[in-house]
């Protein structure tokens, strides 16, 4: 039998899917797997993207994105981020939680023009 902490988590994954696929990524899935050695995230379905989702009482982002930074070189992806359930919330307020290094890449302009 499944323990409540493994079905909230894969719930909060299914959520996730669900509201991306509904917000524009179509080929948005759940990947499976996690906990080997070459877990390559949660969350499938974004090139160049591993998304890590946590449905946890406690936040403990230092220790998640070490998690999603090992997941994101397995994957050999360009960002990680983890997905970070709000309690009492829906999915689509949960925190996304990336490195600012990557958030600057990602966002950042390389020619510096808006």
């Amino acid at each position: 039998m499944t323990s409540p902490q493994r079905r909230k988590g894969s719930q909060f994954e299914r959520d996730i899917v669900s509201y991306l696929r509904e917000h524009g990524v179509p080929f948005a899935e759940r990947s499976y797997g996690a906990g080997r050695p070459d877990d390559v995230g949660d969350i499938d379905g974004l090139p160049g993207f591993v998304l890590e989702a946590k449905a946890c009482k406690r936040l403990e982002l230092a220790a998640w994105s070490d998690e999603c930074e090992a997941e994101r070189r397995n994957a050999r992806a360009r960002y990680g981020a983890v997905i970070a359930k709000r309690r009492g919330k829906a999915t689509g307020s949960a925190y996304v939680v990336m490195t600012l290094e990557q958030f600057a890449e990602l966002v950042g302009d390389d020619e510096g023009q808006q």
